[in-house]
């Protein structure tokens, strides 16, 4: 019983969609090519294979790691005393996304990745009392009567009892437009050095817009990629390793065209 219990995340891994799916793509597959006799007809064959494996792949999470490590400048954790001794005037947090009808709430709140962000800069603002500004609109995939994403930001905020956001920026809709609305609103405030608060993967990219909107930026990274599961666990298929490896080659590409 223990034994099956000591296996019950590689059994669960291996049911799930992401991995059965697969191999049962694979076992088709292998069945398709020896029922071929002729070359010309196994070329598809041999096709949807590779390209079967190459989703196998980028479905792991020891490739999203290693594609993190290899396609992405690194940048490093930062600690709230390092704010103090570069002079930061205001800590900057990202938008990462609004969940509109969240049925817990009977309204929105933040996605999961946009509320660890949130957090991360109310961790940080704690440790050095500096104000909060949080920019995020409607984003391009939105619906145009949502709520903006910094309103719901400070609804959280409310929710937790946690102090109130010093600015709001509602009217982005994509990083660049975070970043050059953003620093207009904190100039007018005399800001002009602000600790950027994202995703690790998201960081270089949103550091070059927020430089070329004028601001001197010092990056707050949270969210790396990476994983505490098991060597085999990491190289088996998963939703979340789908999702890293596609945030990644998003961001590669966001850097070779920007």
């Amino acid at each position: 019983m223990d034994t099956l219990l000591a296996l019950k995340a590689i059994l669960t891994t291996l049911v799930l969609p992401a991995t059965s799916g697969l191999l049962a793509i694979l076992a088709l597959l292998v069945w398709a090519w020896r029922r071929s006799a002729r070359a010309h007809s196994r070329l598809p064959v041999a096709v949807a294979g590779v390209t079967t494996l190459v989703l196998w792949l980028l479905s792991c999470q020891a490739v999203a790691i290693w594609l993190s490590l290899h396609l992405l400048p690194q940048v490093s954790p930062i600690h709230h005393e390092d704010l103090k001794r570069l002079q930061v005037q205001a800590i900057v947090v990202l938008g990462g996304g609004v969940e509109n009808e969240a049925l817990e709430y009977n309204g929105p709140t933040l996605s999961p990745d946009a509320m660890s962000r949130l957090l991360y800069g109310v961790h940080l603002s704690r440790n050095t009392q500096l104000p909060i500004a949080y920019t995020g609109g409607i984003g391009w995939a939105g619906q145009s009567r949502q709520t903006s994403e910094a309103e719901v930001a400070a609804l959280a905020l409310t929710r937790l009892g946690a102090p109130a956001l010093r600015w709001q920026e509602n009217q982005s809709r994509d990083t660049r437009e975070n970043a050059l609305l953003t620093a207009a609103l904190l100039k007018n405030d005399g800001i002009t050095r602000i600790a950027l608060v994202t995703h690790a993967w998201h960081m270089p990219r949103s550091v070059r817009q927020f430089e070329a909107a004028g601001l001197q930026v010092t990056p707050a990274p949270m969210g790396y990629i990476r994983s505490d599961s098991s060597p085999l666990l990491q190289w088996l298929p998963s939703g979340k390793g789908l999702r890293d490896t596609g945030w990644v080659i998003r961001e590669w590409l966001g850097l070779l065209l920007t």
